[in-house]
């Protein structure tokens, strides 16, 4: 393909398109949504992003996990915990920010059980990190 066809392609993307199908029934719909409805929408994409979370943070903590060498120590700190292998520390990253954000979450809604369960989980695979990393030390 030369510029000048190139520039004939770009010069044909410049006409309107109309939609598929007619989008203001949509639009319409979601205007007289109820402010109920639309927190039970907000809740789900939280819990939906709290689990996604706490997905990533069970995968790559199964890899660090795999992937524990028996030379590391433990190093604790306070805040924030970063073992001495970087294999783990990726890990030990990933389930520090689902514990704080699965955290955000609870003080948004603090009677969810679901959210309870996930965070009692994450707090378990810390837990279980750390324990790896004092034994390969």
């Amino acid at each position: 393909m030369n510029e000048f066809e190139y520039l004939r392609q770009m010069r044909s993307l410049r006409k309107p398109v109309a939609p598929s199908r007619d989008l203001w029934a949509a639009i319409d719909g979601r205007l007289d949504e109820t402010p109920a409805t639309r927190s039970r929408h907000l809740w789900t994409r939280r819990l939906a992003v709290a689990a996604a979370i706490f997905g990533v943070a069970i995968f790559s903590g199964s890899i660090a996990l795999r992937l524990a060498a028996p030379e590391s120590t433990n190093v604790a700190s306070s805040t924030r915990w970063k073992p001495d292998d970087p294999r783990l520390a990726g890990a030990a990253v990933e389930l520090s920010t689902a514990h704080s954000e699965l955290t955000q979450a609870m003080h948004d809604a603090p009677d969810s059980p679901a959210l309870r369960r996930i965070l009692d989980r994450t707090q378990r695979q810390q837990e279980r990190l750390r324990q790896l990393d004092r034994q390969a030390g």
